[in-house]
């Protein structure tokens, strides 16, 4: 039930999401059809019949999922039929400038001092994005931890420490990359960006990949992957091969922290960049 703006904040960011991943119709019950003296979710035990069926609602990175799991959370079936999804990155418009770097930095000011969702409220720093504005290769991660909403800047803990090391490893150096994150403040205990709290940011990470337009994008984890492809797939479905984005190659790869508690798992991530690496030498 919407009782606050908040909560119409909420609601606009979400249903923007939707839109972003290509979803152009909702469910809907109409009021009419819940028997006005039942709340609980109990109401067939109730009433002698069986349990309403339980509205399918929007999974958490687009499409469908059903409550009860029925077909449609199986199939991930989305609206019209299961037409192509549309790509996130199709509404997203970097500002008129002159270069990157210009448009990063008034993407930078639109953002302001942001309050557009509740992590605004526990965060020190906002943590928009650094690296060069016309890199080649561009990072994108979950969320900042503790130590990068401290210093304001993604990627300084110690995944990030790692993330640098898989960088030089690869014959670059941090300064040449793009790095940022899927929401710009953290989340409380570092826990997985809600709907509506990627909802919000989503946008303006889209620009800013919109504004660099990098050769080749790594994404860093379910999160990353899905918020820039627009899918619901996990990473470890994903990682592995490149992905289009309007001519940016993606690769979806295991984000840093997932390296530090499971150590076994550095020669995918390294197999992923060494197709990294053939990518942009292929490119030129």
């Amino acid at each position: 039930m919407i009782r606050t703006p908040g909560d119409w904040q909420a609601l606009r960011a979400r249903l923007e999401w939707l839109r972003l991943l290509g979803v152009e119709e909702l469910p809907f019950v109409a009021p009419e059809r819940r028997p006005a003296q039942v709340s609980s979710e109990w109401a067939g035990t109730a009433t002698g019949g069986p349990p309403a069926r339980p509205v399918v609602q929007a999974g958490l990175f687009g499409g469908f999922e059903d409550l009860d799991g029925g077909e449609s959370a199986r199939s991930g079936r989305r609206s019209r039929g299961g037409a192509p999804p549309v790509s996130p990155l199709a509404t997203a418009r970097a500002p008129e400038a002159p270069d990157a770097a210009t448009a990063l930095r008034l993407i930078r000011e639109d953002l302001g001092d942001c309050t557009r969702c509740s992590l605004c409220r526990g965060r020190t720093n906002i943590v928009f994005g650094v690296g060069n504005p016309d890199a080649r290769l561009m990072f994108i991660g979950e969320g900042p931890g503790a130590d990068e909403d401290l210093k304001g800047e993604p990627f300084v803990g110690r995944a990030g420490q790692l993330l640098t090391k898989i960088i030089e490893s690869m014959g670059m150096q941090r300064g040449e990359v793009y790095i940022a994150n899927v929401v710009k403040c953290r989340p409380p205990e570092n826990r997985t960006p809600l709907p509506d709290e990627i909802g919000t940011c989503a946008p303006f990470l889209l620009q800013q990949i919109r504004a660099i337009r990098p050769r080749v994008l790594v994404c860093l984890g379910t999160p990353a992957a899905q918020t820039v492809l627009g899918t619901r797939e996990t990473i470890t479905r994903l990682r592995g091969g490149f992905h289009d984005l309007e001519g940016i190659r993606v690769m979806p790869t295991f984000h840093p922290a997932y390296l530090l508690r499971n150590p076994a798992a550095k020669r995918e991530v390294w197999d992923d960049m060494k197709k990294v690496i053939a990518e942009l030498k292929a490119a030129g």
